[in-house]
C-alpha cells in the first residue's frame, strides 16, 4: 500500500500505535533520510505525539536526538540515522513551510483538521522511491474532503483504512469508557464515541436543562470572570461567572441590542455597562472576542481590567462546552434569561455541509463559549480541565 489512515473513536490508541509504528516502518527502510511529522500545530504535535513517543523509543534502543529550536528529531537505530522534521499545518498558508524538501515519509496526526493546500503539498514532497504516507484522525462531517477523497475511495489511492473504537485501547477501563461516554452527546457522541463520520443536526446543546443548569438565589464564589461577545448592529452580550465548589456559575449578564432598542451604543456606554456587571468584585479576567478590537482598546485604556483575547475556534469550543454542561461543571442563574433563551434556539446549520451553528440567537453562546475555551487553555483554568477530553 502507499498509504495507512487509522480513524475512529477518541482514546481509541490510534495515535500511539500509529507513531510507533511509523518510526519502526521509516527507521527499518531508510538511512539518511527526511521526513515530516505533522499535526495541525508543533504545539500540540509535541504534546500528543513527540512527547509521548519519544520514551518509548528510547525503551527500544532508540538513539532519539531533538533539536527544539529547529523543530527536528535525529533518530538512530541499529547505525541508521534519519531526520524527522515537525510541522504545523493549522492554515493555508502552512503550505509553503513544507514547500521544496524531499521525503521518505509523512505522517498526519489529526489530518481532518489541517487545510487541504497543506496535505496535499506535503504529500508531493514524498517523492523518495518506498516512501508512504500514513495519516489518523477523528471523525468529521461526512462532507469532508478527507472523508470524500481519502477514507471513502482507498482503492483508487491504494491506502490500508483501520477503523478503531475504545475497545482497541487495552489500557481504557470499563468505568473509563463509561465516563467518556458521559461527557459527549448528539454529533460529538457519534464522532468521538462511535467513530463514525456523521453530519451535524439539531439543537447544538441537547443536553441542558433548566432542571440540572438553572439555579436560584445566592452563591458565594471564590473567584471571578467575564466574558463578552461585542457587537454593534449585533447584539453585544456579557457575562459574569463565579466559580463556586468546583463549578462555574453564570451569575448575572448583560445583553444589549441596538435593534430591539433602537438605538446604538458606544464603545464608552458598553464599557460602563461591564464596569456595572462587575459590581466592584475583583474580576481575574475579562476575556473579549478578539475581533473587538476598539472595545478591547477602550477596556485598556481605563486600566481597571485585565484583558485576554478569546479563542475563536467555534467547533472545539462547542466542544468544550458540551463536556461542560455534561459533566455539570457550568450553572446558571434564573435571571440570565437571554442565554437560556439562546440555549433552546442554537442549532446547527444542517445545510452549510460543514460544522457550522446557524448565525442568530448566538451573542449569549459565543460569550459562553469564549469563557469555557480560555479557563480550559489558561493555566489558571485548572477547574475545567477535566472538561477537555483528549482526542
Amino acid at each position: 500500500m502507499d498509504a495507512i489512515i487509522c480513524d475512529g473513536a477518541v482514546r481509541s490508541g490510534k495515535t500511539l500505535a500509529m507513531s510507533v509504528g511509523f518510526m519502526l516502518w521509516a527507521c527499518g527502510s531508510f538511512r539518511d533520510s527526511s521526513f515530516a511529522l505533522c499535526g495541525k500545530t508543533i504545539t500540540s504535535l509535541r504534546r500528543n505525539v513527540v512527547t509521548p513517543l519519544l520514551p518509548i523509543l528510547r525503551d527500544y534502543g532508540f538513539t532519539c536526538i531533538e533539536k527544539v529550536s529547529a523543530n527536528y528529531i535525529d533518530v538512530t537505530m541499529l547505525g541508521r540515522t534519519n531526520r524527522f522534521y515537525i510541522f504545523g499545518g493549522k492554515d493555508e498558508g502552512s503550505a509553503a513551510l513544507i514547500q521544496g524538501m524531499t521525503l521518505s515519509g509523512v505522517f498526519f496526526d489529526e489530518v481532518a483538521l489541517m487545510p487541504r493546500s497543506f496535505v496535499e503539498q506535503a504529500i508531493a514532497r514524498c517523492s523518495v522511491s518506498g516512501s508512504k504516507l500514513w495519516f489518523n484522525c477523528n471523525p468529521d462531517t461526512p462532507a469532508h474532503w478527507f472523508y470524500t477523497e481519502w477514507i471513502r475511495k482507498p482503492e483508487d489511492k491504494h491506502a490500508l483504512c483501520l477503523h478503531f473504537t475504545m475497545d482497541d485501547n487495552p489500557s481504557l477501563t470499563e468505568s473509563l469508557k463509561s465516563r467518556y461516554k458521559r461527557l459527549y452527546s448528539g454529533t460529538f457522541y457519534e464522532r468521538f464515541v462511535l467513530g463514525k463520520w456523521t453530519a451535524s443536526h439539531g439543537a447544538v446543546y441537547p443536553m441542558f436543562s433548566m432542571e440540572k443548569h438553572v439555579f436560584s438565589g445566592e452563591v458565594s464564589c471564590e473567584q471571578y470572570v467575564i466574558s463578552c461577545d461585542y457587537g454593534t448592529v449585533n447584539p453585544s452580550s456579557f457575562g459574569l461567572w463565579g466559580l463556586h465548589s468546583g463549578v462555574w456559575h453564570r451569575l448575572k449578564e448583560y445583553y444589549y441590542s441596538s435593534k430591539r432598542e433602537g438605538v446604538q451604543r458606544t464603545d464608552e456606554e458598553h464599557y460602563a455597562a461591564l464596569e456595572e456587571l462587575a459590581g466592584g468584585r475583583k474580576i481575574s479576567k475579562v476575556i473579549v472576542d478578539p475581533s473587538a478590537a476598539s472595545f478591547i482598546e477602550c477596556i485598556r485604556r481605563h486600566g481597571k481590567f485585565r484583558v485576554v483575547k478569546a479563542d475563536n475556534d467555534v467547533v472545539t469550543g462547542i466542544r468544550l462546552v458540551s463536556s461542560a454542561l455534561r459533566s455539570g461543571r457550568l450553572r446558571f442563574h434564573e435571571s440570565c434569561r437571554d442565554i437560556i433563551r439562546e440555549f433552546q434556539l442554537y442549532c446547527w446549520n444542517e445545510r452549510s455541509g460543514s460544522d457550522a451553528p446557524i448565525k442568530e440567537n448566538d451573542h449569549a453562546m459565543d460569550d459562553m463559549r469564549y469563557f469555557v475555551t480560555d479557563m480550559v487553555n489558561s493555566q489558571g483554568g485548572d477547574q475545567l480541565v477535566a472538561l477537555s477530553v483528549g482526542r
